[in-house]
């Protein structure tokens, strides 16, 4: 579905964000891509959707080539979702949802419908469809940019740090709920994400990216087996942090 094929990606001053980056997202696939912050997992996310393009390989979507798509025509056929919703502050709920099929000539009465489909889906009440950004918790702006990079009915979905600026319980619902949008809509999703535990609890499958390269990539259980050193640090850091709270927690009932 989604192939990167030796991308170098080189940005002003010469910093080499991406290097020889080769990596495939199968259809159906809810692949997470993690790393420490400059690691190139962004600029690899924006590469997909012709936001940037590389300055070395192969970027191909649903079997084509990017570079030889118009990049408008691209971007509506895939979801992109970024912290805290990137919603449109002077639009509506309702019109920011519905931006996309109205930018491809949907008819009104088909996108006010659409709209209530995906607040539904989304788990929020029709009330909202005319409230504005400001008047929403972080949690409601992030469910309506899940739903406006639905509108237009992707096949892919991008998630850059989707859930990052939530509060645990927020961020844990909002998680699980997209799991199984992404099941019952047979997404494909690429999902940038610093949380490890996040990862391995959503995910089919684990990238690890450290300075601009692709290190490893696999199910939790293959990445154990590499037996990489910083592979391991970052697999064990949910571990780490149970252990620490259930230290923590058992010293104050002391």
């Amino acid at each position: 579905m989604i192939s990167f094929r030796h991308v170098t990606k080189r940005f002003d001053g010469g910093v080499t964000a991406l290097d020889d980056v080769s990596l495939a997202i199968t259809e159906g696939e809810l692949l997470a891509i993690v790393g420490s912050s400059g690691s190139g997992k962004t600029t690899l996310l924006r590469l997909a959707n012709r936001l940037i393009a590389p300055d070395d390989g192969e970027v191909h979507v649903s079997g084509e080539n990017v570079a030889d798509v118009d990049p408008i025509a691209l971007r509506r056929g895939i979801g992109y979702v970024v912290q805290d919703g990137g919603l449109f502050p002077h639009m509506t709920v309702a019109d920011n949802i519905g931006i996309t099929p109205k930018l491809i000539g949907t008819p009104a009465g088909d996108i006010a419908m659409r709209v209530e489909e995906l607040l539904e889906l989304v788990r929020l009440d029709r009330s909202y469809r005319d409230r504005y950004p400001h008047e929403l918790s972080g949690g409601q702006r992030q469910r309506v940019g899940v739903a406006r990079a639905l509108a237009a009915k992707p096949r892919i979905m991008l998630m850059d740090e989707p859930f990052g600026a939530l509060d645990p319980l927020t961020r844990d619902a909002l998680s699980d709920d997209f799991r199984a949008l992404h099941d019952d809509l047979k997404l494909t999703t690429v999902m940038i994400t610093h949380d490890m535990t996040e990862a391995i609890l959503l995910a089919d499958r684990i990238a690890v990216m450290t300075s601009g390269r692709l290190i490893a990539q696999g199910t939790p259980t293959e990445l154990t087996a590499s037996g990489d050193a910083f592979i391991d640090r970052l697999l064990s850091s949910p571990r780490r942090q149970a252990e620490r709270l259930q230290h923590l927690m058992a010293g104050s009932r002391a």
